[in-house]
């Protein structure tokens, strides 16, 4: 199921949280959804789950809008203050929301020992909620919010409270279900991101700033390629000068005399690498490093939600 998001608002009080923003996901889609704290991120998600009215707008979700219909038996949803019931059985309680979601009674013990099974809970399923660590007590989040089988996951945090080793698990169990599922998933972690997301949404003061694939945004935001240069049999003042002559190099800096190393930086959206190459040939000179420096998914979000 896609879901299509038209220019959604919500307002609280005075404040607007969500503000006339747009956007698509479609099935066997992974989105990233970033924002710093405040941002709109958790109200867009519980508006999109029923949980908010909506001000303005629309959400479709496989056509129908969430207006004109129950659409929540085909959303799974994981809130960032994980809700359970603490005095229940971890089994009692998975086999309660999948009543709860509708499940014929002869499907649910099948389902509940593939939920355990996906969600690593076997060790735990028979402790009350209220003796699990914070990392098993977001499993059993992950697992109720896949109980009935959802077309579409909403997922708010997922891996908070989760250790490093339980962390790839999720994120992996994650990839695998957004192959067949249209998943929204919001986190702080941004290399989570990178490793989990086929998307990244970025959405600041109610607004989307950013919209597109982590390498696109990368592209955009740093425009001109940076390059740290190790260049043997060379003077470094004439390396320097030579490298300065280039029409495609816009600066260079010298990084490291004793070591002729050297950072350039090229022209607006042209490379400097060929031409580069072919002044260390036409000199005699050993090219032996070459690094291009990627910008950062983090100085990207600092960039684009500090102001």
């Amino acid at each position: 199921m896609d879901i299509k998001i038209q220019q959604l608002s919500k307002s609280y009080g005075t404040q607007k949280a969500v503000d006339d923003i747009s956007f698509e996901v479609k099935p066997g889609e992974i989105l990233g959804f970033l924002g710093p704290n405040g941002a709109g991120k958790t109200t867009t998600m519980k508006m999109i789950t029923s949980y908010l009215e909506l001000d303005q707008g629309d959400i479709l979700i496989g056509g129908k809008s969430v207006k004109g219909g129950d659409l929540k038996k085909y959303i799974g949803y994981l809130p960032e203050h994980n809700p359970l019931y603490l005095d229940m059985p971890v089994l009692d309680y998975l086999a309660f929301c999948a009543a709860l979601q509708g499940m014929e009674k002869s499907e649910i013990p099948n389902r509940i020992r593939q939920m355990v099974r996906q969600c690593g809970l076997d060790l735990e399923k028979h402790k009350f909620i209220r003796e699990l660590s914070k990392g098993y007590r977001q499993r059993v989040g992950l697992a109720q919010a896949m109980i009935h089988d959802p077309e579409v996951l909403i997922l708010d945090e997922p891996t908070t409270g989760l250790d490093p080793n339980q962390i790839v698990e999720i994120r992996e169990l994650i990839k695998s279900l957004g192959k067949e599922k249209t998943v929204i998933l919001s986190t702080h972690i941004l290399p989570e991101v990178e490793a989990t997301c086929d998307r990244i949404l970025i959405i600041n003061k109610g607004k989307i700033v950013a919209d597109g694939t982590s390498d696109l945004l990368r592209k955009k935001a740093q425009g001109q390629q940076i390059l740290q240069l190790r260049i043997e049999d060379g003077e470094t003042n004439a390396i320097f000068q030579r490298l300065q002559d280039l029409a495609s190099v816009n600066s260079v800096d010298i990084l490291n005399p004793a070591e002729n190393r050297f950072e350039v930086q090229s022209v607006l959206n042209e490379s400097s690498n060929r031409a580069i190459f072919e002044l260390c040939v036409k000199n005699n000179w050993v090219l032996s490093e070459a690094i291009p420096l990627e910008t950062k998914l983090e100085d990207i979000f600092r960039d684009l939600t500090m102001n």
